[in-house]
């Protein structure tokens, strides 16, 4: 299936690539071996920024000086506690000043930080706890209540200590003596002082520090492998990419227990001596009223976040737009090319690095040039261990040669994205940290894939690339599917229907129909406070925008996007409710071509289209 991305103007491969060796020199300043972690780079820009505004939250601006020195007093605390450096210490807290001091004290210490996601419990809780091996868990009065709930029907959890950190700003609502206030009694106690560098004498650059889980779609997460080196290197490759200084803003407003928050836009800041200005959690209300009252210039976006601004812009503000900001810079990953345009119309020029990759990833594209639509381009194939290799979506397996090896993609061609896995002793890139379990670990690695013994981090996800260089994003694995014996992205018909009037959320998924091959699409739509859904309008979109056999047959209004807390929506228990209209207790809908529109889904409007009643037996 093609869909048309308008572009904008193309760049000479050579001006790209001027722009990728920068970022690669940057990459290299830190040698693995080195003895040089998070916490040195803090005390570094705390002694050259001292009195510059770090953190701002909530009218409050804390300087480089007094993060630095609160962090002392965690590491000195924490110590007090008994932690010491190896250890693992998991933390639960919402986005607040109190999540960098408590981060950055454990790492003072030497500790690897656990980020536990603030909104789970009950089994995702335990396990997460418990993959991590944390030696004790430091959770904020905002989490006390999940807490308190997987205690009741997972004792074992009390296994491990549980301290609790207050929050004047969301005090507990429940009962909180299971838990121990040591924590915040010694903190509250806690003179000034520094902390010795000495506790973390034997920590290298390449030693652990974060543990941070993956927010799949569907599954318990892994946690994801973070070592100095490529938290620091995070930080040192976007700083010269965006150019970030001292005068710069970022926003933060993505949960800091993820990897965009705790990496590009921390490390980023950090490494410019820029400020975080930080929200609790997105609002698709105050963000302009953030950017302005801030002086934000950096933000880093999800894809959904923005659809949810641009939505917003046209249902309060008439569709003008806001161009009263200093935003100079986007960094995120998800903005669709209609989207992306819309965005620049609404709220003016700015640089939109458009980018490809994960938490565990081992490698990465990133748009340097605002080709809009793209995710990133590969100017010479010798400067990069990232590869394109082909794969067959009916099939679900990768395509081979006479001599057994992978085939890598040409122009046009759709394949999964993999990282060449490099150890060297003086780099860090190309290194694959992998997760906690190491069964995990060995799933995601391809060996001999072009040579004997090579060895390659594996995506998950398919892409493709012009003849100019530039990649898009088509799909993960396995959203893809064949519906007519036609391959159906549910990446590019979302992107296709992004602008439906009306709607909030267009989630695109392939279910099973009896007595077919393939899967038919599928689109569960969440329209706008005080819109309705127009199952006319709709049809003509897919009609214009669409061929017939990538066009959902069938349609629920939904009342709510069901997605993880990064925006990602989730598909499997849709799959698995289908068409049928005693599991879907929503507006249910069914294309029929022959009266040119969708109707609401009756028995005889499914014999009409030709479609049999949903078996509840298929399994996605």
């Amino acid at each position: 299936m093609t869909i048309n991305i308008q572009t904008s103007q193309l760049v000479a491969p050579e001006v790209t690539q001027a722009k990728m060796d920068l970022r690669a020199s940057a990459a290299a300043r830190i040698k693995p071996y080195a003895q040089y972690t998070l916490a040195d780079r803090l005390e570094e820009q705390a002694a050259v920024h001292g009195d510059k505004p770090f953190i701002i939250y909530q009218g409050q601006s804390f300087s480089y000086a007094e993060v630095n020195t609160q962090a002392d007093k965690v590491a000195h605390a924490a110590y007090e506690l008994g932690l010491r450096a190896g250890d693992v210490c998991a933390i639960a807290l919402e986005n607040r000043p109190e999540f960098f001091a408590t981060w950055f004290g454990l790492t003072k210490l030497g500790v690897v930080v656990a980020f536990i996601n603030s909104q789970i419990n009950g089994v995702p809780l335990v396990h997460a706890i418990k993959s991590t091996e944390a030696k004790a868990v430091i959770l904020g009065e905002e989490c006390a209540e999940l807490f308190v709930q997987t205690l009741s029907e997972h004792p074992e959890l009390a296994d491990v200590p549980l301290y609790i950190l207050e929050d004047k700003e969301k005090p507990a609502c429940c009962d909180t003596t299971c838990f121990s206030d040591r924590f915040t009694a010694i903190l509250r106690n806690m003179d000034e002082r520094e902390f010795p560098r000495e506790h973390r004498r034997d920590i290298t650059a390449e030693t652990p520090t974060l543990l941070i889980f993956t927010s799949g779609t569907t599954g318990l997460p892994k946690a994801a492998i973070y070592s100095h080196l490529r938290w620091l290197t995070s930080g040192d490759v976007m700083q010269v990419t965006v150019n970030a200084g001292a005068e710069d803003v970022f926003y933060c407003c993505l949960p800091l227990y993820h990897g965009a928050a705790a990496t590009s836009v921390t490390s980023t800041a950090l490494a410019g001596g820029s400020a975080i200005a930080v929200r609790r959690k997105f609002s698709v209300r105050e963000f302009w009223k953030d950017v302005q009252t801030h002086n934000i210039s950096v933000v880093q976006y999800i894809g959904e976040i923005c659809r949810y601004l641009l939505n917003y812009d046209d249902a309060v503000n008439d569709s003008k737009g806001n161009r009263d900001h200093k935003l100079r810079c986007m960094l995120g990953a998800g903005l669709t090319a209609e989207s992306w345009r819309r965005w620049l119309d609404k709220f003016g020029d700015m640089e939109v690095y458009e980018g490809w990759g994960s938490t565990e990833a081992n490698t990465n594209l990133i748009n340097l040039d605002n080709y809009i639509g793209s995710c990133g381009r590969v100017p010479d194939w010798n400067k990069t261990n990232f590869r394109l290799v082909r794969f067959d979506m009916e099939t679900e397996s990768h395509l081979l040669d006479d001599q057994g090896n992978y085939i890598a993609c040409k122009p046009g061609e759709v394949g999964e994205g993999l990282g060449m896995i490099i150890n060297h002793p003086e780099f860090g890139g190309g290194r694959f940290e992998g997760y906690t379990s190491k069964d995990a670990t060995e799933q995601k690695i391809l060996r001999n894939v072009f040579v004997e013994g090579d060895e390659y981090w594996r995506s998950g996800d398919l892409l493709k690339f012009d003849h100019d260089g530039y990649f898009y994003f088509v799909d993960r694995i396995g959203d893809t599917f064949r519906w007519k014996s036609e391959n159906v992205s549910t990446q590019e018909v979302a992107a296709a229907l992004d602008d439906f009037k009306g709607a909030e959320t267009i989630n695109i998924y392939g279910v099973q129909v009896p007595e077919h091959e393939g899967r038919a699409g599928m689109a569960a739509i969440v329209m706008q406070a005080g819109e309705r859904f127009d199952p006319q309008a709709l049809y003509e979109l897919t009609e214009q925008r669409l061929p017939r056999y990538a066009a959902p047959q069938f349609v629920r209004v939904s009342e709510a996007a069901d997605m993880t807390s990064t925006f990602k929506l989730r598909k499997v228990d849709l799959q698995k409710q289908g068409y049928d209209p005693r599991a879907v207790n929503e507006p249910l809908y069914i294309r029929n071509d022959k009266a040119g529109t969708y109707q609401l889904w009756s028995e005889s409007v499914l014999r009409d289209t030709g479609f049999p009643p949903f078996d509840g037996s298929n399994k996605e």
